[in-house]
Protein backbone atom coordinates (compact mmCIF):
# COMPACT_ATOMS: atom_id res chain seq x y z
CA UNK A 1 0.00 0.00 0.00
CA UNK A 2 1.38 3.53 -1.21
CA UNK A 3 2.42 5.98 2.05
CA UNK A 4 0.70 9.38 1.18
CA UNK A 5 3.05 11.64 1.16
CA UNK A 6 2.50 15.27 2.80
CA UNK A 7 3.04 18.48 0.23
CA UNK A 8 5.94 20.04 1.11
CA UNK A 9 5.08 23.77 2.35
CA UNK A 10 6.17 26.93 1.12
CA UNK A 11 8.74 28.80 2.37
CA UNK A 12 8.76 31.98 0.32
CA UNK A 13 6.09 34.15 -1.37
CA UNK A 14 6.64 34.41 -5.25
CA UNK A 15 6.97 37.89 -5.98
CA UNK A 16 5.81 39.00 -9.81
CA UNK A 17 7.92 42.31 -11.61
CA UNK A 18 5.54 43.99 -13.55
CA UNK A 19 8.20 47.15 -14.70
CA UNK A 20 8.41 49.22 -11.78
CA UNK A 21 5.98 47.28 -9.77
CA UNK A 22 6.37 44.09 -7.38
CA UNK A 23 3.52 42.20 -7.18
CA UNK A 24 2.50 39.74 -4.73
CA UNK A 25 -0.83 37.41 -4.27
CA UNK A 26 -1.01 35.90 -1.14
CA UNK A 27 -3.10 32.55 -0.98
CA UNK A 28 -4.50 31.19 2.02
CA UNK A 29 -2.77 31.23 5.53
CA UNK A 30 0.48 33.06 5.51
CA UNK A 31 2.54 31.77 8.65
CA UNK A 32 4.77 34.41 10.41
CA UNK A 33 8.51 33.17 9.10
CA UNK A 34 6.65 33.42 5.20
CA UNK A 35 5.37 36.92 6.54
CA UNK A 36 8.74 37.79 7.56
CA UNK A 37 10.45 36.57 4.63
CA UNK A 38 8.20 38.24 2.40
CA UNK A 39 9.39 41.54 4.07
CA UNK A 40 12.91 40.77 3.60
CA UNK A 41 12.40 39.91 0.29
CA UNK A 42 10.58 43.27 -0.91
CA UNK A 43 12.09 45.69 1.34
CA UNK A 44 15.76 44.37 -1.06
CA UNK A 45 14.21 44.23 -3.95
CA UNK A 46 12.99 48.04 -3.39
CA UNK A 47 16.58 48.66 -2.03
CA UNK A 48 18.17 47.42 -4.81
CA UNK A 49 16.69 49.71 -7.23
CA UNK A 50 14.00 50.32 -10.35
CA UNK A 51 11.32 49.74 -7.94
CA UNK A 52 8.50 52.47 -8.19
CA UNK A 53 5.40 50.16 -6.53
CA UNK A 54 4.67 47.41 -4.79
CA UNK A 55 0.92 45.65 -4.83
CA UNK A 56 0.06 43.16 -2.59
CA UNK A 57 -3.43 41.09 -3.29
CA UNK A 58 -4.66 39.43 0.28
CA UNK A 59 -7.95 38.48 -1.68
CA UNK A 60 -7.51 34.99 -0.97
CA UNK A 61 -6.66 35.63 2.81
CA UNK A 62 -9.68 34.72 4.76
CA UNK A 63 -8.25 35.95 8.07
CA UNK A 64 -5.30 38.81 8.82
CA UNK A 65 -3.86 38.24 12.87
CA UNK A 66 -2.24 41.54 14.54
CA UNK A 67 1.33 39.98 13.45
CA UNK A 68 -0.13 39.69 9.38
CA UNK A 69 -1.67 43.27 10.18
CA UNK A 70 1.57 44.68 11.43
CA UNK A 71 3.95 42.92 8.99
CA UNK A 72 1.96 44.80 6.42
CA UNK A 73 2.06 48.40 7.61
CA UNK A 74 5.59 47.91 8.18
CA UNK A 75 6.52 46.83 4.56
CA UNK A 76 4.74 49.47 3.59
CA UNK A 77 6.72 51.87 5.91
CA UNK A 78 10.07 50.40 4.70
CA UNK A 79 9.04 50.39 1.10
CA UNK A 80 8.15 54.51 1.42
CA UNK A 81 11.53 55.16 2.68
CA UNK A 82 13.04 53.10 0.00
CA UNK A 83 11.10 55.12 -2.85
CA UNK A 84 8.18 52.60 -3.80
CA UNK A 85 4.69 53.17 -2.82
CA UNK A 86 2.95 49.75 -1.63
CA UNK A 87 -0.72 49.37 -2.28
CA UNK A 88 -2.85 46.77 -0.51
CA UNK A 89 -5.51 45.32 -2.44
CA UNK A 90 -8.36 43.36 -2.24
CA UNK A 91 -9.16 43.27 1.17
CA UNK A 92 -12.31 41.40 2.39
CA UNK A 93 -14.63 42.81 4.65
CA UNK A 94 -13.87 40.45 7.34
CA UNK A 95 -10.31 41.33 7.48
CA UNK A 96 -10.88 45.44 7.68
CA UNK A 97 -13.57 44.38 10.28
CA UNK A 98 -10.76 42.72 11.99
CA UNK A 99 -8.21 44.80 11.60
CA UNK A 100 -10.15 47.65 12.93
CA UNK A 101 -11.25 45.45 15.78
CA UNK A 102 -7.71 44.42 16.86
CA UNK A 103 -6.88 48.56 16.46
CA UNK A 104 -4.90 47.87 13.28
CA UNK A 105 -6.13 50.86 11.09
CA UNK A 106 -2.29 51.20 9.49
CA UNK A 107 -2.46 54.73 9.05
CA UNK A 108 -0.77 55.96 5.81
CA UNK A 109 -1.68 52.32 4.52
CA UNK A 110 -3.10 52.94 0.82
CA UNK A 111 -6.06 50.64 -0.25
CA UNK A 112 -7.65 49.42 -3.71
CA UNK A 113 -10.39 47.39 -4.21
CA UNK A 114 -8.68 44.84 -6.70
CA UNK A 115 -5.13 44.51 -7.95
CA UNK A 116 -6.59 46.32 -11.56
CA UNK A 117 -7.28 49.40 -9.01
CA UNK A 118 -3.94 49.27 -7.32
CA UNK A 119 -1.63 49.34 -10.37
CA UNK A 120 -3.75 52.33 -11.11
CA UNK A 121 -3.41 53.94 -8.26
CA UNK A 122 0.27 53.54 -8.44
CA UNK A 123 0.69 54.60 -12.27
CA UNK A 124 -1.56 58.00 -11.63
CA UNK A 125 0.58 58.88 -8.77
CA UNK A 126 -2.57 59.44 -6.24
CA UNK A 127 -3.18 57.60 -2.88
Amino acid sequence: MPVPTQMPVPTQVPVLALGGVLLVSLQGELHDGMAEQLQQDLTSRAAAGGVTGVVIDISGVDMVDSFLGRVLGEIASMTRLLAARTVIAGMRPAVAITLVELGLTLPGLVTALDVDRAMELLSSGGT
